[in-house]
């Protein structure tokens, strides 16, 4: 590294040694003269290489993601492919014929007709009807290496003892170590780990905070292209959001503390100028020190107790501390400003361009509390709009106003709770089905939207939404979204056997999964050869039956989906949910069907379905899982 090209880091190392309460002067910036001892300068000009050099590696962190990136997004259009090839193969096959219509239909209906309320057995029958009065001559396959990796990826481990804190799958669990051992490869590869190059190490750590701003910020963002390019919507992605949050604190604190631990004990002492507590007080440090607490914040009030108590705090706090932060990493180093940019464009374009400006309707609503007196349906009924066909136009007009997919969730606001209820959003999923669309419609005959909103009254907002709607029946509500992704439906549409179970309201997930495979043929019209499809519902008291009308599950099991309801679990107890999936698994595997498997509930039943259809896999079974959590 010659004299010339390493004559402004020198002094930029040296500018950032000085402790002074004011910025310096150019005339400050030679604090002594060290270039007569070679020592001296070789040690400067070796920890200004550590410096330049571990910024230069830190730099392809990015690159590196945008290649696992692109892993993903080959994997799932491949997967996506043919899986639609493998549902439109199936669907023009031998159209059903008028007699085995009916008679699914007659089948099917049964577990129903004359049975408003659940049985108060909590037995789960496989429909027995359905099986061959022989036994298939199809042996299941042996375990192999794939089916045993993939059910130890599927299973979910039982939450921590004493904080009862809930595991995610293994499958979670070890990419996010993977992303923390990447972080950790960057940070010390070629790293010096003598103390007296520790400057070098501590400028390290705060670089890796700042690469990893935008994916923050992306992973937080409603509309961004990941979801697309994976198939992971933004909610499923919410997990690593998260854990990015937490490595970036860490990685904050971390950059903070080795600062001052370089400061204390390992600078020399010719290029000391001040003490630690002029260190502390230096402008730069002090903006540093302002970021780092806002970013602290921000994890201390991300906390799922946190949110669970304090949810409209937590959603104030995010917004403000989002932008807050952001502009003190701006002013405290140089080197942020980049990252910064890109992270706070990504921020305005969700919050402000798309989501206010493109996303968002306001339509009249209608409120009603149901049975339990705990929990309201709220609705709106409108006609859907012609539609363009101009795909960037429908593309940019992708309210709720143009329909939605099934699965998919929404954001309300609704100012009329009053002014703090008026700059909050709160995510609710729609309990209704999906509007059929054709494409470009007909302007004369418009398709018509009805979507309902399940909404369980627990304390602030949806407390605040359930006394107003016992003195209103209509409100005015902001909808922002719809927000979600269709790779559930799609693996269900691929399987040739499909068990959907819904624990509580989680029905507001299943029900209109069930209603898209029922009543959605695909484009061409074409039927498909057989519908074994089950729906299981998972109640804790039998008010909470009235969340759902018993007209939407009659026309679900005249259409032949096998529709089941064991007692109360306040009544009852639980059901056996894994035996359940275990006999259906079981009857799949001897047909050699696909079994694909949709669950939506309380931690505790995704769990038990999860590690179900793990040992299912693990036995040879071909299953395919989507679950969808509670929570936020």
């Amino acid at each position: 590294m010659d004299e010339a090209g390493t004559s402004w880091a020198r002094d930029l190392l040296r500018t950032s040694l000085r402790y002074a309460k004011s910025p310096p002067s150019p005339d400050d910036v030679v604090v002594t003269d060290f270039t007569d001892d070679p020592e001296k300068v070789e040690y400067v000009r070796i920890l200004i290489y550590h410096i330049l050099h571990g910024r230069d590696i830190v730099a392809c962190y990015n690159v590196v993601l945008l290649v696992v990136l692109l892993g993903f997004t080959a994997r799932h259009f491949i997967k996506k492919r043919r899986d639609q090839q493998r549902w439109k193969a199936r669907t023009q096959a031998l159209p059903f014929s008028e007699q085995a219509a009916k008679s699914a239909s007659s089948s099917s209906s049964s577990t129903l007709q004359g049975t408003p309320s659940p049985p108060d057995s909590t037995k789960l029958d496989v429909d027995l009807e359905q099986q061959p009065l022989l036994a298939s001559t199809a042996r299941p396959c042996p375990r192999s290496l794939r089916d045993i990796t993939r059910a130890w990826l599927m299973y979910q481990p039982r939450p921590i003892p004493f904080i009862n804190r809930t595991l995610p799958p293994n499958e979670t669990s070890l990419f996010v170590l993977a992303y923390i051992a990447l972080n950790v490869f960057f940070q010390f590869f070629q790293s010096p780990l003598e103390p007296k190059y520790f400057f070098a190490f501590a400028d390290r750590i705060g670089y890796v905070f700042i690469v990893n701003l935008p994916l923050l910020y992306l992973l937080a963002a409603k509309n961004q292209p990941l979801g697309f390019l994976t198939g992971y919507s933004y909610e499923s992605l919410n997990i690593f959001h998260r854990r990015v949050g937490e490595l970036m604190c860490f990685a904050a604190l971390a950059h903070t503390v080795t600062f001052v631990i370089w400061q204390a004990w390992c600078c020399p002492d010719w290029l000391l100028v001040g003490n630690l507590w002029d260190f502390l007080m230096d402008q730069r440090n002090l903006i540093g020190m302002g970021s780092l607490v806002a970013y602290e914040l921000l994890y201390a009030t991300s906390l799922a107790s946190f949110r669970a108590r304090c949810y409209e705090l937590f959603l104030a706090s995010h917004v403000i501390l989002q932008v807050v932060a952001p502009a003190f990493l701006y002013l405290h180093f140089f080197t942020s400003r980049p990252y910064v940019l890109a992270s706070l464009a990504i921020f305005l374009v969700d919050r402000i361009v798309w989501r206010l400006s493109l996303k968002s309707e306001t339509f009249t609503a209608d409120l009603e509390v149901l049975e339990d007196e705990q929990t309201l349906l709220l609705s709106a009924r409108w006609s859907i709009p012609y539609q363009s066909n101009y795909p960037l136009c429908s593309w940019l007009r992708q309210s709720i106003r143009r329909g939605w997919k099934p699965m998919d969730h929404v954001f309300i606001t609704i100012p009329s709770l009053g002014r703090t209820h008026s700059l909050q959003t709160h995510p609710f999923t729609i309990a209704s089905a999906a509007p059929r669309l054709r494409g470009a419609l007909d302007m004369e005959t418009p398709q018509h939207a009805w979507l309902s909103l399940l909404i369980r009254a627990r304390d602030g907002f949806t407390r605040d939404l359930l006394q107003y709607s016992l003195s209103h029946s209509r409100v005015p509500v902001r909808i922002d979204g719809p927000y979600g992704s269709a790779e559930a439906l799609d693996m269900l549409r691929a399987c040739e056997s499909r068990i959907l179970i819904a624990g509580g309201s989680g029905i507001a997930v299943v029900f209109p999964l069930a209603w898209a495979l029922a009543q959605h043929p695909p484009p061409d019209g074409a039927r498909s050869r057989r519908r074994d499809i089950h729906l299981l519902w998972v109640v804790h008291s039998r008010s909470h039956l009235s969340w759902l009308p018993q007209e939407r599950l009659d026309e679900l099991a005249e259409v032949g989906i096998q529709v089941t309801m064991p007692g109360p679990t306040a009544e009852a107890g639980r059901p056996d949910i894994a035996g359940y999936i275990s006999e259906m698994s079981t009857r799949a595997q001897m047909r050699q069907q696909e079994l694909g498997v949709v669950v939506s509930g309380p931690d505790n039943l995704n769990r038990v379905a999860r590690n179900a259809c793990a040992r299912g896999v693990e036995g040879g079974a071909k299953i395919r899982l989507s679950v969808e959590k509670f929570g936020w």
